[in-house]
């Protein structure tokens, strides 16, 4: 493949010589004797590859290579210089230089250089076509309002960069179809997605559930078994409702974190793993530690990047995503074809509150269905407290409902 190499340069006699060389290795070479105009090429995304020069008749260079960090196709810079030292040579490659030259330049060694760069290119493609193809396969719409689109930001710096990530929200805000959206995100996207739910493990198990036990460890321990943190070894971890595990078990996760090692139950050998934990909660975490029900030190360990998904009450304009979403998931699975939904069933959608969040939405879109026989959902279909809303809210302050006899009920 081709790449382009940008040389931000204004000496002839450095432009002279390097120029052919370049292209006689197969580069697609533009120059650019200022950083104005090394500016309009980068902005029209010319420039895989930026050769740069530091001192320059507009600026110094390496303010370019400050710029270059927040464009969306980052190219790979390599910083060339007759007038430099140790100090600047540091500061070039803190910046995200990728080799640092001296002048005279050697063309074995801008040779190299230039390989390295490509290299980086090269990874650089692989990994945003790989993003965005995990993307297109996450099962679950955000929704393009500023709260959540924010949220998704936040997510997908925190699955780039593989850190401990605790998720908070209410119950059925969809907390874990955010870690498994981290999940997929990721470079872990291959390996494997264990998700614990926590809630639903016993505590007089829990430990050998997490850690594993070797046979005999204990009286109904008949062979080895491998536990949940061995099973996630090079994955995603997702502790779902972290807030009911035991305490005791609490310590020994912790230390499993800080040392990324581990023990079977009834063993003395340490396991090494590498793992990404993700930790959901819908109880208030902080005032746990101040009960001394959850450990402080581990709040913080998993809280290397925190993420609250907020309830779908705040963000109702995401509704009819969602909802459109929801019947194109169900429709192959029920052997449906509704396509819409009419305008007096989205009003009574959008009036409701939904304390069950999305959680509660997916099952009255799906008991819809269930009762649909045309092309769209209309009011009818939908649960009664859903139908119920756009009435009440005409008919002004609610009233107890009254019976037949016309006492209240």
């Amino acid at each position: 493949m081709a790449y382009t190499v940008l040389m931000v340069e204004d000496e002839e006699d450095c432009i002279t010589p390097l120029l052919p060389y370049i292209q006689s290795r197969g580069y697609e070479v533009k120059v650019a004797s200022t950083l104005r105009k090394a500016r309009e090429y980068l902005n029209q995304g010319v420039g895989d590859i930026v050769l740069l020069d530091v001192l320059l008749p507009d600026g110094n260079g390496l303010d370019l290579l400050h710029e270059t960090a927040s464009l969306p196709t980052r190219p790979s810079v390599i910083v060339f210089t007759g007038h430099g030292d140790i100090e600047m040579a540091v500061e070039a490659m803190k910046l995200g230089a990728t080799d640092f030259l001296q002048k005279p330049v050697v063309f074995s060694q801008i040779e190299k250089s230039l390989q390295r760069a490509a290299e980086n290119v090269a990874l650089r493609r692989e990994l945003n076509l790989y993003r965005q193809a995990q993307l297109q396969s996450v099962d679950f719409i955000i929704g393009n309002s500023p709260i959540m689109r924010r949220l998704y930001e936040q997510a997908q710096r925190a699955a780039l960069a593989s850190v401990s990530v605790l998720i908070t929200g209410e119950t059925g805000s969809g907390k874990s179809l955010l870690a498994k959206a981290i999940h997929k995100m990721g470079p872990r996207a291959n390996k494997p997605f264990v998700h614990v739910d926590c809630g639903a493990i016993p505590a007089s198990v829990f430990e050998s559930e997490l850690f594993g036990h070797e046979a005999g460890a204990f009286t109904s321990a008949e062979k080895r078994k491998l536990g949940l943190l061995e099973t996630a070894d090079g994955g995603v971890l997702f502790l779902d409702e972290i807030s009911s595990m035991p305490i005791e078990t609490q310590a020994k996760l912790l230390r499993a974190l800080d040392e990324q090692s581990f023990r079977r139950l009834g063993s003395t050998t340490e396991i090494k793993v590498d793992v990404q934990v993700l930790a959901a909660s819908n109880r208030n975490l902080r005032r746990m530690m101040e009960e001394g029900t959850f450990r402080s030190d581990l709040y913080y360990r998993l809280k290397v990047v925190d993420l609250e998904v907020p309830p779908l009450r705040e963000h109702k304009e995401d509704i009819p995503e969602l909802v459109g979403f929801l019947i194109r998931k169900n429709n192959p699975r029920r052997g449906t074809n509704i396509r819409n939904v009419t305008p007096r069933a989205m009003e009574a959608l959008m009036a409701y509150d939904w304390p069950g969040n999305i959680r509660e939405l997916a099952h009255a879109i799906e008991r819809a269905m269930i009762f649909c026989d045309d092309e769209a959902i209309d009011l009818h279909h939908l649960p009664y407290e859903v139908q119920a809303m756009p009435a009440r809210q005409n008919s002004g302050p609610s009233k107890a409902p009254r019976t037949r006899s016309g006492r209240p009920d």
